[in-house]
């Protein structure tokens, strides 16, 4: 399958209609996000209710990581059969049944095969979403993929401040659970006819006999690429208030600022990474993102302090934020099956990378966890030299007479 073309300068303009779809994408993220930071924001309650310490809890995370992994034969079956619309509503009306079970889990064991279904859908969406994203740049010629990541980011700032709320009210986890799958399942009624489908032109020719090959070139440092790249971002969100506390000598009230400056310079970064990505294509963006989130962290790692600890937050956020989405819009140019892998690469560095810091934390130190987010940074900067040796030529100013 011939990969699609995407003019993406400033200049092209998109018609009116197209926000109605770019609003319809940008919801799909902020569910993913929403639904995440839902059972995110429970845990200690989870921990409650199931009789767990933080070891059982580190089991529940790693199962939903576990379940992203096993989703990608599914998730490269399914979006080229069903599509980027059809997959998105059914995994958007499957994510809240779940977040119903996981509150009504009544042991370990049923909890457990909840986040490994969770970890399942989540990979489904993620290639969903991000297949959606690309149709309507490709579609209407405007590059969002980055403002639509950030939408995720919102998403689990709307999911804290929904879970603080509903807590004042009532502790229950059901309530809370049930309220947020309500939410959930209006907001995608309320958009799914605003998806796009894909233009028959880009359905896969039959192949009689062949179901599976192995990725090519392309797919496989792709994937690389996003694995180490998401294992940052979601290392750095599960991390970096542990780190402040436990390793720099913050107080209780200044270690949450860890979190709160990367997710708040990751989103509002985000917002404008699809102008870079415009003027400097796609190699050039990611590379200097990685080496900016590598040598930030790894400086702020060196000199320790809360506040040069801080600023080191910051300037990794910057760097990361472009990563992934600038990763997915180049696999999408690759077809539904590179993109369907790469999503579920990303999946699985968000969902195990946390776990894999623990690890190596629990036995060498946080500070040498921490230093396994920078060397992944670094690694992201010097296999994206081998991923993509060429700018992306439809990333150029070109991009809208040539193709």
């Amino acid at each position: 399958m011939s990969a699609p073309s995407s003019p993406l300068p400033a200049g092209c303009a998109a018609p009116a209609s197209a926000r109605r779809s770019q609003l319809a994408a940008a919801v799909l993220f902020l569910l993913l996000g929403f639904n995440v930071g839902s059972w995110s924001a429970r845990l200690p309650a989870l921990m409650d209710s199931l009789s767990l310490d933080t070891a059982g809890i580190g089991v529940l995370l790693l199962a939903c990581g576990l379940g992203s992994v096993g989703a990608f034969p599914l998730t490269t079956a399914l979006l080229p059969r069903l599509g980027a619309r059809r997959l998105a509503c059914l995994a958007c009306c499957l994510l809240p049944l779940l977040l119903l079970a996981l509150a009504g889990a009544p042991n370990f064991a049923v909890a457990l095969c909840v986040m490994v279904a969770e970890g399942v859908l989540c990979a489904l969406m993620n290639a969903a979403m991000n297949s959606q994203a690309m149709l309507v740049e490709t579609r209407y010629g405007q590059a969002i993929m980055a403002r639509l990541h950030a939408m995720f980011s919102l998403g689990l700032l709307l999911a804290a401040l929904f879970s603080s709320l509903v807590m004042r009210c009532s502790p229950s986890l059901l309530l809370h659970f049930a309220g947020a799958a309500a939410l959930m399942l209006a907001a995608v009624a309320a958009v799914r006819n605003s998806l796009l489908d894909e233009p028959a032109s880009a359905a896969p020719p039959a192949r009689p006999g062949r179901r599976f090959q192995l990725p090519n070139r392309a797919t496989r440092w792709l994937g690389v690429l996003v694995f180490f790249s998401t294992l940052v971002e979601g290392s750095m969100y599960d991390w970096s208030t542990i780190y402040l506390q436990k390793v720099v000598g913050a107080t209780p009230q200044q270690a949450p600022l860890g979190i709160a400056v990367v997710s708040t310079t990751m989103l509002a970064t985000r917002l404008v990474a699809d102008h870079w990505r415009s003027r400097w294509g796609a190699r050039a963006l990611i590379w200097r993102g990685s080496l900016l989130a590598g040598v930030s962290l790894g400086l702020g790692l060196l000199f320790g302090g809360v506040w040069p600890t801080l600023a080191a937050f910051l300037l990794v956020g910057v760097g990361v934020a472009g990563l992934s989405p600038c990763i997915y819009a180049e696999a999408s140019r690759h077809g539904a099956g590179t993109l369907a892998a790469v999503t579920t690469m990303g999946s699985i560095g968000t969902l195990l990378g946390p776990p894999l810091i623990g690890f190596v934390a629990q036995h060498s130190g946080l500070v040498w966890g921490m230093g396994l987010v920078a060397l992944a940074a670094f690694l992201v900067a010097a296999c994206s030299l081998a991923a993509l040796p060429k700018p992306a030529p439809w990333l150029s100013v070109e991009g809208c007479a040539s193709d």
